[in-house]
């Protein structure tokens, strides 16, 4: 076949690859120009390079290229292929639209026969097209070349075309390893395949990905993990077809262990927030325990116990902690998950009494009042255990890897000891775990061991408060007298309300209700003094008005300023009559015989206590049948309650139940007001009841 049947047959527009590796397009045209001089040949290419379609320049012989104005040294294209041998050089042509193009052409000549002129074959490039190229690959190799950035491509088959030197760097493996090879042949130990799956999306879809993450070890890097940030582009070429992939990886395994530890040390700080809300919310100790356990679960732990040495949880008035020679003995008042799981149903449950010798890690822990961490639950923990307990192997066989106990100390004694348990694949427990969980233990503690005083002051004041009121009431005859006591419904103190009825003189009596304000041991104390003192001053028949000066005088000899509230009453049944005042008391009531209730108006006068108060008492008629109703505060007062509603609801209840007998009366009301009172509430009722008159 002759050249000239070669270059004659239809071609599209030809393109020139640098290196066969990156698709730098270079638009080259076939021009063919016979032995007469005439165009016998026009490509798509040419066509694309001047504008001419091949109809408007074939068989002329180009007159149209000649650009009308050229440079005297540069010829013309037309010029270039025509004269001379085969060359090589610059030359101009004329575009369609008018502009002069400079062009780069490269010309054979082929004869047909020896002697004799033959065709002449020209291949053209844009003169601006070859600087751009070369300006774009110059810019590409600095690019490569010098950026600290690790760049590379890959082909459509995800194979690497080029790498840069700090991505060389980076992966430990020289450029010439990388080229023609899939990710997974040259880095094995990194998360390959999920990357080259992102890398394939981008290739499909154009769409980039940034800060896709890379994990795992090169050769650069040895046995250290690291983590790698990359970002990934579409290759295309000047027509937008896909050809590969582009890539830039930065290593930033500094920045993230920071941000792990910025984390880490967020969580660490909401779980002590949480802690510090959700643990302590009573005065109970088992309560506190169980808070303890459940927060620990809540990110910091798989399964945790709260034990609390016997001494503690059981006497809250017993010195413990001192000598552990003889080994110890705790009780479980903590536990979470309580029940329900594998691992957590191997421990004691909760209430169970556990025993330790001397020589138990737990043991060691309370008496070094330090935290004792297993990192690894592995065979040899497990043999130093196992004449204790065969519970860490049954653990470790459930997944159970690592775990730690930390003694709980408050005001220089050891409580008892708390314990974390974590199973696989979390991790084991790091110097930072221990640090939180001291601390976790440490605001525990403190919240034990009050609960454990408040139990001590608590069982001393409700056995002092038990001691001082009333077994049993003993009125004159023509009175019946019904009471009823009930404790704040939340338990968090002793309250100081009293109550008492003292026969006097005449067959009259002296009913008494009151209320120390404040809680506690104090409050129950100086009930019982006032309570004490009200007798005394009965018996020798003082006005009800005088005996409360005198108790108002007798509170400042008590320590402390304290006050206390006061209705003081003496019924005479013989006359139908009652002497009635009160010391800044709720308003008493009364049951007339037709059973309608009402308040009764009388001053209010000031709490004992406040001195130089004048007490005013009111003559009251009550005649065979009427009822007289003293009470203490907690009855009418409540939260988020209006108390003039809350007296209109007594009188009211106290109406329609009036039929009822004494003692139902008393239980019904305080049912009906007080189920379950925000205060200590006492509750008096006396009947006069027909009778002789007193000899």
């Amino acid at each position: 076949m002759r050249h000239s049947e070669v270059f004659s047959q239809g071609f599209g527009p030809a393109r020139v690859h640098s290196g066969g590796l990156w698709p730098d397009e270079l638009l080259v045209a076939g021009v063919r120009v016979d032995a007469l001089g005439r165009i016998a040949h026009w490509d798509a290419a040419a066509e694309a390079l001047l504008g001419y379609p091949a109809s408007e320049v074939l068989g002329s012989r180009g007159e149209m290229l000649d650009p009308t104005s050229r440079c005297p040294r540069v010829e013309s294209l037309m010029e270039r292929i025509t004269t001379g041998p085969a060359t090589t050089g610059p030359c101009t042509a004329r575009h369609r639209d008018g502009r002069p193009v400079e062009l780069a052409a490269w010309t054979y000549r082929v004869p047909e026969a020896p002697g004799a002129g033959g065709d002449v074959f020209a291949f053209l490039v844009a003169v601006s097209a070859v600087l751009e190229m070369r300006v774009s690959r110059a810019l590409l190799d600095g690019l490569c070349g010098q950026s600290p950035i690790g760049l590379a491509a890959f082909d459509s088959d995800l194979r690497y075309l080029q790498v840069n030197t700090a991505l060389e760097a980076i992966n430990g493996v020289p450029e010439a390893e990388h080229l023609g090879k899939r990710l997974h042949e040259v880095l094995p130990d990194i998360n390959s395949a999920e990357m080259e799956g992102v890398m394939r999306r981008v290739l499909d879809t154009g769409e980039s990905v940034v800060d896709f993450r890379v994990t795992g070890r090169t050769p650069a890097t040895g046995l250290e993990d690291r983590v790698w940030s990359c970002s990934h582009f579409r290759l295309e070429d000047t027509r937008r077809r896909p050809f590969g992939v582009a890539i830039s990886v930065v290593d930033v395994t500094a920045r993230v262990r920071a941000e792990q530890a910025a984390a880490e040390s967020h969580r660490r700080l909401d779980l002590l927030n949480e802690a510090a809300a959700r643990i302590g919310t009573t005065l109970d100790m088992r309560r506190t325990a169980q808070e303890l356990a459940d927060v620990a679960l809540r990110g910091f732990a798989d399964i945790a116990t709260v034990d609390l040495m016997v001494a503690a949880a059981d006497d809250a008035a017993a010195t413990f902690g001192s000598d552990l020679a003889g080994g110890i003995a705790v009780r479980r008042l903590g536990k979470a998950p309580a029940r329900g799981s594998p691992e957590a149903d191997v421990l004691a449950p909760l209430g169970a009494t556990l025993h330790y010798p001397p020589d138990a890690p737990y043991v060691q822990a309370i008496t070094r009042r330090d935290p004792f961490v297993v990192v690894e639950v592995d065979e040899r923990a497990i043999t130093a255990s196992s004449c204790h307990t065969g519970a860490v192997r049954q653990l470790r066989e459930l997944g159970v890897h690592s775990l730690l106990m930390v003694p709980l100390l408050a005001r220089g004694k050891v409580l008892g000891a708390t314990t974390f348990y974590r199973a696989a694949p979390a991790r084991p427990f790091s110097p930072d775990d221990v640090a939180l969980a001291r601390d976790m233990a440490s605001r525990a503690a403190v919240y034990l061991d009050n609960a454990r005083l408040y139990t001590r002051e608590h069982d001393t004041a409700v056995t002092l408060q038990r001691s001082l009121l009333p077994h049993r009431l003993t009125p004159p005859p023509g009175i019946e007298v019904a009471h009823c006591y009930r404790p704040a419904s939340d338990i968090n103190e002793v309250g100081g309300d009293w109550y008492d009825v003292v026969g006097m003189s005449g067959g009259r009596a002296a009913l008494v209700v009151g209320d120390v304000m404040g809680h506690g041991i104090t409050a129950a104390a100086v009930m019982g003094q006032l309570r004490s003192a009200v007798r005394t001053l009965a018996r020798l028949a003082l006005p009800p008005e005088q005996l409360l000066c005198e108790l108002d005088a007798g509170m400042a000899d008590l320590p402390g300023a304290p006050l206390a509230t006061c209705t003081y009453a003496v019924c005479d049944p013989a006359a139908g009559s009652c002497s009635i005042t009160r010391a800044g008391h709720p308003p008493p009531a009364v049951i007339h015989p037709d059973g309608t209730a009402e308040l009764l108006e009388l001053p209010a006068g000031a709490p004992l206590g406040v001195g130089g108060i004048d007490f005013v008492p009111i003559e009251l008629p009550l005649p065979p049948g009427s009822i007289l109703v003293l009470y203490t505060d907690g009855l009418v007062e409540a939260r988020c309650a209006d108390l003039d509603q809350r007296l209109t609801q007594l009188r009211d209840v106290l109406t329609a139940h009036s039929a009822l007998p004494l003692d139902s009366l008393s239980r019904t009301v305080m049912n009906r007001l007080a189920p379950a009172p925000d205060d200590d509430v006492a509750l008096l009722l006396a009947r006069i009841s027909p009778r002789e008159p007193y000899r």
